[in-house]
């Protein structure tokens, strides 16, 4: 794991992931050099200043790509918008949710994301799904070479990532490579589900997660027999749960174990395992929706997959870093071994060897990536050679 700020392991998670979206070190050098006095700050002051470097750093990146655009310089402005939206992605996700300034901030990333995709001629489309009367945003990136309707990976969030997170850390591109197309979404709980829509997180991910499948059908591109879902981090939860609860799942993928999130809560009230965000307890109640720790413990009480994994009949792949200290390791464990009634399941443990030994493999995704892409390809049917 990179360690820039070495006492603040929030900071280091949030610098590796912007790493992992496509930061450049002379960029991120820039940002952090004048906050290593702030990362011993405590949350509230700690985390403004490093808002104000990191938007300062996306500030400059747009008027740069402004002075590209005026040249026609298109493919350069699109990679600077698309750095400055992975800035302010990070530097959003560390702020208290009623920070002044956050849902602005938030919603110039998702404009500059936008911009950076058309720009840049990504393979990549916005969509909106009905639910509730509302709607869930996502991404959808379509296989390449493949003629008629392809397999698709549907990827949902954590506790805190959001879908364009997890477009740049670079899984859907990989499968677009082997023939199978990606929809990454901002369900209830996450992204814009949470910042735009107040639609708060719920254990029972299959009430969301059958109106994507319903949505999917309609697509032409779609093979609607070859449907799987990957959830990474709190995903590692709301994947099992909605592939044991929805039959039209044609396999899933946990990438980090999260068995027991409710046990998870009671260790961090007492101060066992790092916290991914500042502002921590403040932070799960927005997203749940709780008004005070007693609800929010209650809400809790109900995320395991105790009873429900044993329910799974399609392929499944439980993912997991060796030094992952958010989530001990004994969780993937009981995952696989619950999993009995998967024709396929398989355990695999991220070590020092190939990388990606932190949480959700944050320190290092590619190679981890790499092996989820091609077991999903081997299982629904794509590629995993030109």
């Amino acid at each position: 794991m990179f360690k820039y700020f070495p006492t603040n392991y929030v900071w280091n998670l949030s610098v590796d992931l912007a790493i992992e979206m496509g930061a450049r070190i002379g960029e991120i050098e820039e940002m952090c050099a004048p906050l290593q006095e702030a990362a011993r700050q405590p949350d509230a002051a700690g985390t403004q200043a490093f808002r104000d470097t990191w938007a300062k750093m996306a500030d400059k990146l747009c008027v740069l790509a402004e002075e590209d655009e005026q040249k026609g310089r298109l493919l350069s402005a699109g990679e600077k918008y698309n750095r400055a939206a992975v800035y302010l992605i990070t530097c959003e996700r560390l702020q208290g949710h009623k920070a002044p300034g956050r849902l602005d901030l938030y919603k110039r990333e998702l404009e500059l994301f936008q911009k950076g995709v058309k720009l840049s001629g990504e393979n990549c489309e916005r969509v909106e799904i009905p639910y509730e009367g509302k709607h869930l945003s996502g991404l959808f990136v379509p296989a390449e070479g493949v003629s008629g309707p392809a397999p698709i990976l549907v990827q949902v969030n954590g506790l805190d990532s959001t879908k364009e997170m997890k477009y740049r850390v670079g899984l859907p591109a990989w499968l677009a490579k082997r023939g199978v197309s990606s929809l990454i979404v901002d369900q209830p709980g996450t992204g814009e589900a949470l910042r735009l829509h107040n639609l708060t997180a719920r254990y029972d991910s299959e009430h969301w997660a059958s109106p994507i499948v319903d949505w999917l059908e309609t697509r032409s591109d779609v093979d609607p027999k070859r449907v799987g879902m990957e959830g990474v981090s709190l995903g590692g939860y709301f994947c099992p749960r909605a592939v044991a609860f929805e039959p039209r799942f044609a396999c899933g993928v946990c990438w980090g174990a999260n068995h027991d999130w409710r046990d998870v809560q009671k260790r961090r009230l007492e101060k066992e395992g790092d916290f991914p965000v500042p502002h921590y307890w403040a932070h799960v109640r927005w997203v749940w929706g709780a008004k005070d720790m007693d609800e929010f413990m209650s809400i809790a009480e109900n995320v395991h997959l105790d009873g429900v994994v044993e329910k799974i009949k399609v392929p499944f792949l439980v993912t997991h870093g060796s030094k992952d200290s958010q989530i001990p390791l004994k969780w993937a464990e009981r995952t696989y071994d619950q999993l009995v009634n998967s024709p396929r399941r398989e355990l695999k443990i991220f070590t020092e060897r190939e990388g990606g030994v932190q949480h959700s493999s944050f320190d290092n995704s590619i190679n981890a990536g790499h092996y989820i892409a091609d077991w999903v390809a081997e299982t629904l049917g794509g590629r995993t050679a030109v």
